[in-house]
């Protein structure tokens, strides 16, 4: 009879091994080193950019010495970015501007390049408000007004979406699959490209309502040009302090939806570079500077108030859900 013959490492094979995870451990320990990439998947002067910019300003106070250099990798939904870092080397020199379109992205798109946790989660950072607004010229004046005509004019109203699975699209679809309406007919998506558009679409009368990105509508609220009805946050903006939330207002679908920032990173970064992070976003919590930018965006400063793996996963099955439901996916 022959015996399979069992492959056992040689010392030198087993002193490389440990050497090699000696070596790993004590550069963790030693992070960071050198400068860190913090990859922002969207488009310069976007919220992400915003975000990001703004948390290497703050953090990069605490990081060492070492400066965050923030790196734009946009295209396809926010994906070639999100992909760069899930694929890069899980040393923490390469982290990822997170936002809701990487949790929106793979659940609305079954062979999305990208699964929703395929990253390390070092933290949330902040929510970002959609306001639902219409132009100041409206006869709308509440959101009891607004339901009122959606339902009398059976889809005749008019909304600016970029899109039906993108995030400005689910806004109004949530709030009209609350209310018992068909999210798909009860109201028009008119699509436009980038919120400077869809802002300019409600502004000229082309359409009757929208629900995007606060910090593209803030300024013509300000100036007295469009009139907020809504908020999609988790609590009421210090700057529209007598404007209701979608949550208040009891819609369970649109009081969860809502833009946000997390900081991530590839998937098995070591404990080490994880705990540098917590205490990192431990300080930038209370930095004057985040919070300064934060609510100049329009934006509430969330670190450590949501478990991110938790806070992710609810919001991958709540626009996963909510794509089965109106046909978008299978």
């Amino acid at each position: 009879m022959k015996f399979l013959k069992v492959w056992k490492p040689g010392k030198f094979v087993l002193s490389a091994l440990s050497a090699l995870l000696v070596s790993v451990s004590v550069q963790a320990a030693d992070y960071p080193t050198k400068a860190i990439t913090l990859v922002a998947p969207y488009g310069a002067g976007g919220a992400s950019d915003l975000a990001a910019r703004a948390l290497a300003n703050s953090a990069g106070n605490h990081t060492d010495g070492q400066p965050i250099v923030v790196v734009n990798k946009t295209g396809n939904g926010g994906m070639n970015g999100a992909r760069f870092v899930s694929r890069a080397k899980a040393d923490g020199y390469t982290l990822l501007l997170s936002r809701v379109g990487m949790a929106l992205y793979p659940a609305v798109n079954t062979e999305s390049p990208v699964g929703w946790d395929d990253y390390t989660f070092l933290g949330m950072l902040e929510a970002t408000p959609m306001i639902l607004a219409v132009n100041a010229e409206s006869d709308i004046k509440s959101m009891d007004d607004l339901v009122a005509k959606i339902k009398e004019t059976n889809g005749k109203m008019t909304y600016a979406s970029s899109g039906p699975t993108a995030i400005d699209g689910f806004t109004v679809q949530a709030l009209l699959s609350d209310l018992g309406l068909n999210p798909q007919a009860a109201a028009t998506l008119v699509p436009y490209k980038g919120g400077s558009a869809l802002a300019a679409a409600l502004l000229g009368g082309h359409v009757d309502f929208l629900a995007i990105a606060a910090g593209s509508l803030m300024p013509h609220i300000q100036a007295g040009k469009m009139r907020a009805l809504m908020v999609y946050a988790p609590k009421r903006m210090e700057a529209l302090p007598d404007v209701p939330t979608a949550k208040e207002l009891n819609y369970a679908q649109a009081g969860k939806v809502g833009g946000w920032s997390g900081l991530y990173g590839p998937k098995n970064l070591p404990a080490e570079i994880v705990a540098k992070w917590k205490s990192i976003l431990d300080q930038v919590a209370t930095d004057e500077s985040w919070l300064d930018l934060t609510k100049k965006r329009g934006s509430i400063s969330i670190i450590n108030d949501e478990d991110p793996v938790e806070f992710v996963k609810g919001q991958f099955e709540l626009y996963n859900g909510m794509a089965k439901t109106f046909g978008y996916v299978k």
